[in-house]
């Protein structure tokens, strides 16, 4: 019971701090609503159970040995999450949640955003090695279950915490303010990855 309390904790600090995602998660649940994020939180986590699947089979090896592999992919993430933030710092100030003429990101950008997210990798990498399950086909399903239970629980906290703010934002200037933030935000976020 020790090793999961330890594996939830540690899912626990890299889910619930502020990222890429939960960034996108925070915005989305603002503009759109809760249950409109939910379709790309479900996106996000599954992309990061596949990662953590082919990380935990062996592949995180060979992959953390290729500097080449970490380059492109930083400059692939940093542009898919700028791509985000544009996104986000473009959104109207619709004021009827749901009625946005923009879509919310689904499912399949909650995949891209998981596997172009440096900080997932670098999460699932650490996390996998530390705890010493890579290749160990026993303990590797309750690592990668516990860990992507506390995730999307976390990720959910914070589509919740967005609509909770979402009542405070309702007239267009204080919702267009906030959705610069949250795209400025996620633009630094991006050069600081690609300066990293």
């Amino acid at each position: 019971m020790t090793i999961l309390f330890a594996i939830a904790l540690y899912a626990f600090s890299m889910s619930i701090t502020p990222g890429p995602a939960n960034l996108v998660v925070l915005s989305t649940s603002v503009n759109h609503g809760f249950l409109k994020t939910v379709p790309f939180v479900s996106g996000a986590t599954f992309g990061a159970t596949v990662i953590m699947i082919i990380v935990g089979m062996g592949l995180g090896k060979i992959l953390s040995e290729d500097s080449l592999f970490f380059t492109v992919f930083s400059y692939l993430g940093a542009a898919f999450i700028v791509y985000l933030g544009i996104k986000i710092l473009l959104s109207s100030c619709d004021i009827n949640l749901g009625q946005q003429k923009q879509l919310a990101p689904g499912f399949l950008k909650g995949i891209i955003l998981a596997w172009l997210n440096p900080k997932s990798w670098i999460a699932i990498l650490a996390g996998i090695s530390a705890f010493g399950v890579a290749g160990n086909y026993q303990e590797l399903p309750t690592y990668i279950i516990t860990y992507i239970s506390v995730a999307y629980l976390c990720m959910l906290v914070w589509a919740f915490a967005g609509s909770k703010i979402a009542r405070f934002l309702k007239n267009c200037r204080n919702l267009r303010i906030f959705n610069l933030t949250m795209g400025a935000a996620l633009i630094l976020i991006a050069g600081y990855i690609i300066s990293f």
